[in-house]
């Protein structure tokens, strides 16, 4: 795709300067081979000159070469490319249950959670409206979606644990977070793109019901409703257990519920069962909601191409030709 496909026009003086060059140097061969001895050219002619004079035509080749790469390059050829967000909304959701405690992942779940989360959070491109909720038995909105990412970093430490999992409290929550953003920015037709960020270690216990109207399948329903994508990270291991009351108790991480929810809502799913996994799934999240692709003026290469292509015609004439083609 070219932004001015007109001056491709251009293209067509340069392949007749092509023509009458070819032209020129056959009728210049006929003229010769007219009134020249062959037998005595060929053995006057030694076949080093003959390769010399062949040499003379490249640099005005390469000269050709440039122009047309000139040519391409004052059409303005587009390209996609990625270029960071200057608008987005996007809502971090961390579950904050007892689990999160078991230390399958050192120093502990919850620890590398939070330190994930505010690396995620630091390296987040400037136009994006980061906000914070937690939730285990109910949800709390600590932070409303902001371009200060400090804010979030500084209620990420102040995380407390609590009793319970109520996922789809935490996905409601999240969910009228962006609403209320967006009825401040405009409504929903000029509204930023949007994006729930999830984390969880285990499977809904607060209603027992994944499809209960709170539940968690129903609010990933809900956010696919309103083109509001929950993007899923389940962390920890299969072997996870925690001490509550003196009994070692197993919290197996629920990879399917979470499965299910970024299906639901047309999100994506993560695994993670270290913090370097987990760094890599936010990093992997942050190209996804912090950049986007977008059709921009790709002429630079190809002027770089053709100049360079320019000098390396001429300093060729020069020394095969002793002067500028």
């Amino acid at each position: 795709m070219f932004s001015n496909p007109w001056w491709l026009l251009l293209a067509l003086p340069v392949l007749a300067v092509v023509a009458v060059y070819v032209y020129i140097l056959r009728e210049r061969r006929r003229r010769a081979l007219q009134f020249a001895n062959l037998e005595v050219l060929d053995r006057v002619t030694p076949p080093e000159n003959r390769w010399v004079r062949r040499l003379r035509h490249v640099p005005l080749a390469v000269l050709l070469v440039a122009l047309l790469l000139m040519v391409v390059a004052a059409a303005g050829p587009q390209a996609e490319r990625k270029v960071p967000r200057n608008k987005a909304t996007v809502i971090l959701v961390m579950d904050v249950s007892r689990s999160m405690e078991a230390t399958d992942v050192a120093p502990s779940r919850i620890k590398a959670a939070q330190a994930a989360a505010k690396k995620f959070a630091d390296e987040l491109t400037d136009g994006i409206n980061l906000g914070l909720i937690s939730f285990a038995g109910t949800a709390s909105s600590l932070v409303t979606p902001t371009p200060d990412h400090a804010a979030t970093k500084a209620a990420v430490d102040k995380l407390q644990l609590a009793d319970k999992t109520a996922t789809g409290e935490g996905i409601f929550a999240a969910i009228q977070q962006i609403q209320t953003l967006n009825s401040v920015l405009g409504g929903q037709a000029g509204a930023p793109p949007a994006r729930i960020v999830l984390l969880s270690d285990g499977k809904q216990t607060v209603p027992d019901d994944e499809n209960d109207p709170r539940g968690a399948f129903t609010a990933a329903r809900k956010a696919k409703e309103e083109n509001i994508p929950v993007s899923t990270i389940s962390f920890g291991t299969k072997t996870g257990t925690v001490d509550l009351d003196g009994d070692r108790v197993p919290v197996p991480v629920d990879d399917e519920s979470l499965r299910e929810i970024a299906n639901l809502s047309g999100g994506t799913f993560f695994t993670a069962s270290s913090l370097d996994e987990l760094n890599k799934v936010y990093e992997t999240l942050q190209q996804e909601i912090g950049y986007e692709m977008r059709k921009g003026d790709n002429s630079r290469p190809w002027i770089i191409a053709g100049t360079i292509l320019a000098i390396i015609a001429v300093v060729g004439s020069l020394l095969v030709n002793q002067r500028v083609p």
